[in-house]
């Protein structure tokens, strides 16, 4: 046995969907916390290459866990350590934008440089530099996109004059990397926020949506506040129907239902979290990674 796939209870499903498509064994990882907060981590098994999968959505509660698995499996004898994190957590902030602000890309970039031998993460939220490798030193880092998993959960249930709307700039490369082999128009908002959960859009020919469906893509969804912005204004628009796409759901039950409540009338992630929306699987875009990476060798 060269790879094997370990993970801990909350990604059980998705880590052995993994393991399926990379053709190796998958190994849970026991994990408990005493009474006064501590954790106790376990790792029963071992294999030269470990994919250590871990999704880091809520990062306070997982990291710890996360550092004391990549030392057990050393202990156990892995050459090299691969961490699998469909969604990375901390990477938004990338500059001090006030002065004795901690800048936690460059920190958590440089904590898991220093643990693993490799990082492999989905459509990572990047904002002012060009790629993932710049975060992790020298630690060879791949960051996938997950849009030919999202264009495949499209395609299986399509109007063909839907009109793919992406609710800023930020949104545009995803969007695009959609509607192309999907042969959808798109169009792309501007956004300006005023505080963490007020957002103001406007989307330029946005008249295009009148009596057509829509779907509203984005890479993450936290609150859904953008989303929710953004249905409003195509709603009055005239768009017949919208539902949403994102790689990553953040949001809350009630923010979900929120959602609903606003007229967006399904919404679909990836599984990179165990959120109710995540049911588009990324085992197989993942699996290629690995494989292209040499990693199961």
């Amino acid at each position: 046995m060269n790879a094997a796939v370990f993970a801990f209870a909350e990604s059980i499903r998705q880590a052995s969907d993994l393991a399926k498509q990379c053709q190796v064994p998958f190994v849970p990882i026991e994990a408990r916390s005493f009474p006064d907060g501590e954790s106790l981590v376990r790792v029963h098994g071992d294999a030269p290459t470990a994919l250590l999968f871990r999704s880091l959505d809520d990062p306070n509660a997982k990291l710890i866990e996360l550092l004391f698995a990549a030392s057990a499996l050393r202990d156990n004898g892995a050459k090299r350590v691969i961490l699998v994190a469909p969604y990375l957590a901390y990477m938004r902030q990338d500059m001090a934008f006030r002065a004795g602000e901690a800048v936690s890309q460059q920190v958590i970039g440089r904590l898991l440089a220093s643990w693993f031998d490799g990082v492999l993460t989905v459509d990572p939220h990047l904002h002012r530099i060009a790629n993932l490798g710049e975060v992790m030193d020298a630690t060879p880092a791949v960051a996938i996109s997950a849009a030919p998993a999202l264009v495949q959960a499209i395609a299986s249930d399509l109007d063909p004059r839907t009109v793919l709307v992406g609710p800023d700039s930020e949104s545009r490369q995803w969007v695009e990397s959609i509607a192309r082999p999907l042969r959808l128009e798109f169009l792309v908002g501007e956004k300006v926020r005023r505080g963490d959960r007020e957002v103001a859009l406007a989307i330029a020919d946005i008249s295009k949506v009148r009596q057509r469906p829509v779907i509203l893509i984005d890479d993450m969804i936290s609150s859904g506040t953008t989303l929710i912005a953004c249905a409003r204004l195509l709603r009055e628009a005239g768009a017949t129907n919208i539902q949403a796409v994102a790689t990553h759901s953040l949001a809350s039950n009630a923010d979900l239902a929120r959602l609903a409540e606003e007229g967006i009338t399904g919404f679909r992630a990836t599984d990179s979290t165990s959120s109710s929306a995540s049911s588009i699987p990324l085992a197989g875009v993942l699996a290629e990674a690995i494989r292209n990476q040499g990693w199961l060798l």
